[in-house]
């Protein structure tokens, strides 16, 4: 596999407060990566600093061989690094398929020119082409305030792709989505995604939606890596348990759900090495 985003030893800190500390992570083209940790583990402190919201105080970001360390948001979207936020971006006040038309517009840094509609039918076929994509296509034309908390998020990540990129962060996808529709948004999502070859690393709380949607997990702890590997191993690491998801959590695959679990940290006994 061809590794397109490497970070070595990538570290920031707000004073004498690391919020993120030796933090090296690789992320191969058309991967789908699952990260976890409590609340200021240092998850979206890490996302904040590729996706160039947060200037490194320390370490390298490399995207295809190359340092991106520093470089502006706008700089960094246009190699091709995206990424959604935990509260959807979006024209609230505007139809679906509008939101889409004034993504695409920037994306493509369409330059208005007077007499000359922005709006042409060919940009709409490719915003209509993208709702399809994510199975969203049937609410074009509502608002967004009408819409479902999911299909809010769908046309919140399907913005975010207009651009095409190789690698898309996903700041908590399934926050705010019913129980009930959590499996069959991710399934949307992944599918959308996977047929593009879009890499994917995405923070989430729900271990039953990391289980089910990512191949390899990374955990996180007080800023730093406390596991990284397959999935399965990862949940079952003994320190990841502990401060992570909760010594209660095991479960083989082939065992029934019975209960929701999500990341909730625990306090670790200050003797604890």
């Amino acid at each position: 596999m061809t590794t397109i985003l490497e970070t070595r030893k990538l570290e920031k800190a707000f004073g004498a407060v690391y919020a993120a500390k030796d933090v090296n992570i690789s992320i191969d083209a058309g991967e789908v990566l699952g990260v976890i940790g409590s609340n200021g583990a240092g998850k979206t402190t890490f996302v904040n600093m590729v996706t160039g919201y947060l200037t490194p105080s320390a370490g390298e970001i490399l995207y295809r061989g190359k340092s991106i360390t520093g470089l502006p948001t706008r700089d960094i979207t246009k190699l091709g690094i995206c990424r959604s936020f935990q509260i959807p971006q979006l024209f609230l006040e505007l139809p679906v398929i509008e939101n889409m038309l004034i993504a695409l517009t920037i994306a493509k840094q369409t330059t208005p020119v007077l007499f000359k509609p922005a709006i042409n039918p060919a940009l709409e076929a490719e915003a209509l082409a993208l709702l399809a994509r994510f199975k969203i296509d049937q609410y074009a034309d509502q608002e967004i305030t009408t819409l479902p908390q999911g299909v809010r998020k769908l046309v919140d990540i399907a913005m975010a792709t207009v651009a095409e990129p190789d690698l898309l962060f996903l700041d908590e996808p399934t926050s705010g989505v019913s129980a009930d529709e959590k499996m069959d948004f991710m399934r949307v999502l992944i599918d959308a995604l996977k047929s593009t070859q879009t890499a994917v690393l995405f923070i989430e709380h729900d271990m039953e939606i990391v289980e089910a949607f990512s191949p390899r997990c990374v955990a996180f702890y007080e800023g730093t890596i406390l596991a990284d590997g397959p999935t399965a191993e990862v949940l079952e690491d003994p320190k990841v348990r502990e401060f992570v998801i909760g010594s209660e959590f095991h479960r083989s695959a082939a065992e029934p759900k019975k209960t929701k679990k999500t990341a909730t940290a625990k306090q670790p006994n200050k003797g604890a090495k």
